[in-house]
């Protein structure tokens, strides 16, 4: 990470930081041939992690009083299914809708999570036992995870939108919505439709991995405060203002991962309510 012989600069560490473990270097804005690795080992693991949680509370249910585990899982799947009720009025889609949701949200959340593990103690673990040079571990902070989650959802909208309208009933609606059976206004029509689309799809990804890449920012800016303190030696001030910093941003932050998991989770049960809509 740092140049030999001397510490890295506040530049250098940044940069190094957002470094992704990657099979070759990224030559273009949009390169699909580049694999971030640690962005896909992280979001598998985590993934298969949260769906051994809900396994686990699932096979310890109990008809009697519930542990706090339990209970929590509870509140949640019931929040869950409250809200895919009030979006969602197909009964029978919300057999797989209110878990897909559900999934959504724990999946998201852990993800989130991640950033608050110190900013240098999976990176250095990497490094020095792994010898990996590079280890970003936040998930949601990489635009090309956000934006296959996004990705996803819209490939459920589109399955939605067969099913519930016919493969006919779709493309009509696509060349007729809003404007009705005028003929003329099928090519504005369709244009509006895939621009609504795109657009869905887009900000869907995009106000996750902003707001994540944001949060990741700020802990490696206060990560520097501590890390300038401990190479001078001098100005307690920058131990302190580490200290506090660090604590009031994880707080806060506990509020921002959980509120980005539940506007992504939400925004999936609109958008495939809108596919269950017919005009």
């Amino acid at each position: 990470m740092a140049t030999e012989g001397h510490a890295p600069t506040p530049g250098e560490y940044i940069v190094h930081h957002l470094h992704h473990l990657q099979n070759k270097k990224q030559t273009g804005v949009v390169d699909f041939s580049v694999i971030n690795f640690d962005s896909l080992f992280f979001t598998i693991a985590i993934g298969a992690f949260g769906c051994w949680l809900l396994w686990l509370a699932a096979r310890k249910a109990t008809s009697g009083a519930p542990g706090r585990f339990q209970a929590a899982v509870e509140i949640l799947v019931e929040m869950v299914e409250s809200q895919a009720k009030g979006i969602v009025h197909n009964a029978h889609s919300r057999k797989l809708v209110a878990p897909l949701a559900l999934t959504v949200f724990i999946w998201i959340f852990l993800l989130n999570a991640m950033d608050l593990l110190p900013v240098d103690l999976l990176p250095w673990i990497g490094e020095h036992v792994l010898g990996l040079p590079y280890l970003r571990v936040v998930p949601t902070a990489d635009l090309s995870i956000t934006m296959a989650l996004s990705i996803g959802v819209l490939i459920v909208c589109l399955v939605y939108n067969v099913k519930i309208k016919g493969a006919g009933g779709w493309v009509h609606e696509l060349f007729a919505a809003p404007f009705g059976d005028k003929w003329f206004l099928y090519p504005i029509n369709f244009l509006m439709q895939i621009i609504e689309f795109v657009a869905k799809t887009v900000s869907h990804g995009m106000r996750l991995f902003g707001n994540m890449y944001a949060g990741e920012l700020i802990f490696l800016l206060i990560g520097l405060m501590g890390g300038a303190w401990a190479l001078t030696g001098t100005g307690i001030g920058l131990f302190i203002g580490h200290i506090v910093a660090g604590t009031v941003w994880a707080i806060f932050h506990i509020l921002i991962i959980t509120l980005q998991a539940f506007v992504f989770m939400m925004l999936t049960l609109v958008y495939i309510g809108q596919a269950h809509d017919k005009h």
